[in-house]
């Protein structure tokens, strides 16, 4: 079984939360992206979108969405 890594620049923590987002702008309203965090970067991954205006959703990572 394959772990997910954080997705955050230099990080290689084990992912635990996904950070699900779209850009309004560029993606229509079914496609949506998703980002891994680490307990430790998944405020700053989630703010960094929110920042930007982008729709996000924070989760826990479950094994079928990791693979």
């Amino acid at each position: 079984m394959t772990v997910a890594q954080c997705s955050r620049a230099g990080c290689r923590r084990d992912a635990e939360w996904q950070v699900v987002w779209r850009n309004p702008r560029i993606h229509s309203a079914d496609r949506r992206k998703v980002w891994v965090a680490c307990p430790e970067h998944v405020d700053f991954l989630r703010d960094y979108l929110a920042s930007r205006n982008f729709p996000v959703e924070v989760a826990v990572l479950d094994s079928a969405s990791a693979s």
